[in-house]
């Protein structure tokens, strides 16, 4: 085989490498459908359960509700956080007063968008609980009746 072909060989074996590896990267982190969908299963079991039962589930970091960097957290429709898979410190505090890395006064807009819109994306960064670093994050917040709204984060890597 000549040298051109060897390097050509090559060349085709570490793009191939590269393209598998960064879809299985990709595959480690939510996308924003999936946020989405967690939210909608969130709500459904919710309306299912009660919300005693769906408030445990939603505390569980191994229940149903946690899928890799994805996870619901519920709000009293004033913003007070119902539960957290993975700090159960926020729990009972008001997201009115979360301020981002940058100053970003995001709680706020996420209880606003709620009760103008029923639904929608906030930004801002936020430590992500699979990396433990510092990330851009996009999080879906909606409105699931007139005492609760649901919100699920999408983690930008």
């Amino acid at each position: 085989m000549s040298i051109s072909r060897r390097l050509m060989l090559c060349a085709s074996i570490s793009m191939m490498i590269v393209g598998f590896g960064s879809g299985a990267f990709a595959a480690d982190f939510g996308t924003a459908e999936e946020a989405k969908a967690m939210v909608a299963k969130a709500a459904a079991f919710y309306k299912a359960n009660g919300k005693e039962k769906f408030l445990a589930e939603a505390s569980n970091p191994k229940g149903q509700f946690v899928d890799r960097d994805l996870y619901v957290v519920p709000y009293s429709i004033d913003g007070i956080r119902l539960a957290h898979p993975y700090n159960q410190k926020l729990v009972g505090s008001s997201v009115l007063d979360a301020v981002d890395f940058d100053g970003k006064e995001y709680g706020k807009e996420e209880v606003a968008l709620i009760k103008t819109k029923g639904s929608g994306w906030v930004d801002y960064k936020f430590t992500d609980p699979t990396t433990k670093k510092l990330a851009a994050k996009s999080f879906y917040v909606e409105k699931i009746d007139d005492q609760m709204f649901l919100g699920c984060g999408v983690y930008k890597h």
